[in-house]
Formats: C-alpha cells, sequence, structure tokens
C-alpha cells in the first residue's frame, strides 16, 4: 500500500548550498529496531522511563518531568510513566503465564489420557455385556461419553491455551445500521 508520500531524497555534496545536517546522536532520539522491524527500547530509554516514574512517586506533574528529562510534552512523560509500570509487572506476569501454561498442560494430559482408556457401560454397578455376533461371547459394551467430555474438556484447555498466550486472530465485530434523527420542539418555519 502507498501512501503516495516520497521518502526525502539526500541532497547532493557537490550543491554547496545545502547545510550538512549530522544524524541525530542524542541517545533518546535514537531509534533501535528489533530484526523483525518493530521499535526497541534502548536501555537508555528504560532508564529514562524508570526516572519518570520516580519522579511521579515524588508527586511531580506529567509536565514537571516532561520538563525536567526533556520529553516533548507532558503526554510523553505520561507514557513514560506507564511504561515503567509495565516493566515492573512484566516479571510477574510472566511467572504466572508459565505457572498456568504449565498447569494446562497437565490438564491436556489428564484428558488424553481419558481419550485414550477404553469405557465400558455400567448400569447399577453391574457392567452391561453384549454377545459377539461372529464369536457368540458376551463382551463389554463400550462407551463413547467419556470420551466424548474428555474431547470437549481438551478442545476447552487449548483454547484457554491460546487465549493465554495472545495465539487467537483478533476478532472484529461489524455493526452496521441507520440513524435517525428527530428534532423535538422545534418549528419548521422558525428555521426557514
Amino acid at each position: 500500500m502507498s501512501t503516495g508520500n516520497k521518502s526525502p531524497e539526500p541532497a547532493d555534496a557537490d550543491d554547496g548550498d545545502s547545510p550538512d545536517i549530522p544524524a541525530p546522536t542524542h541517545p533518546h532520539l535514537q531509534r533501535h529496531h528489533a530484526p523483525g522491524g518493530r521499535f526497541e527500547r534502548s536501555m537508555d530509554t528504560v532508564r529514562r522511563d524508570a526516572r519518570a516514574a520516580e519522579l511521579r512517586a515524588q508527586k511531580l506533574t506529567f509536565q514537571q518531568i516532561a520538563d525536567e528529562l526533556g520529553y516533548a510534552g507532558r503526554g510523553d512523560a505520561y507514557q513514560a510513566v506507564k511504561r515503567a509500570r509495565a516493566d515492573v509487572a512484566r516479571p510477574a506476569v510472566t511467572k504466572l503465564i508459565q505457572s498456568e501454561s504449565e498447569e494446562l498442560d497437565d490438564l491436556y494430559a489428564m484428558a488424553l489420557e481419558v481419550i485414550d482408556a477404553n469405557h465400558v457401560v455400567v448400569s447399577h454397578g453391574k457392567i452391561i455385556t453384549t454377545r459377539d455376533p461372529d464369536t457368540g461371547e458376551e463382551k463389554p459394551l463400550k462407551d463413547s461419553g467419556p470420551k466424548l467430555q474428555a474431547i470437549q474438556t481438551a478442545l476447552r484447555i487449548r483454547e484457554s491455551y491460546r487465549k493465554l498466550h495472545g495465539l487467537d486472530a483478533e476478532q472484529k465485530v461489524s455493526v452496521a445500521g441507520s440513524v435517525r434523527y428527530e428534532v423535538v420542539g422545534v418549528d419548521h418555519t422558525d428555521l426557514a
């Protein structure tokens, strides 16, 4: 997809008319990108965000934090404090996700054991049997109910696992309809 905007072309060095503009050297102005092209915060930015959170804890306003740390505005200071809060919570959240994931793995293994087991129909404490037409022997009647329930449980466990790790595609909701506006209490002749 093209926006129609062209990227700026570098000026010719032979002009002599254009001033040399150095690349940003201040660490807060430099961008760091991960291999996938995503923005990656530098350690300097992480420290600066932490300092913003410290200043906020000292009851400074977001504008005061922006002025002290050189943010463009109070919105940037707010975002820095928000990122610092997320950094503090991230290790605990990661540990919780790991614990929940292990528990789901154990439950899934238990559901698979039920699926793999052979189940028989029991009524009033007795195993129900049926005569095999080929051999004439009495054989226990197989019960598929527990397997079907275990399959449903396994599917719910997998759904929980996908949600826990954010593997499901984002669901979009589409709303269509019309809106009717009605002006009440206004004489139409007064509008002319």
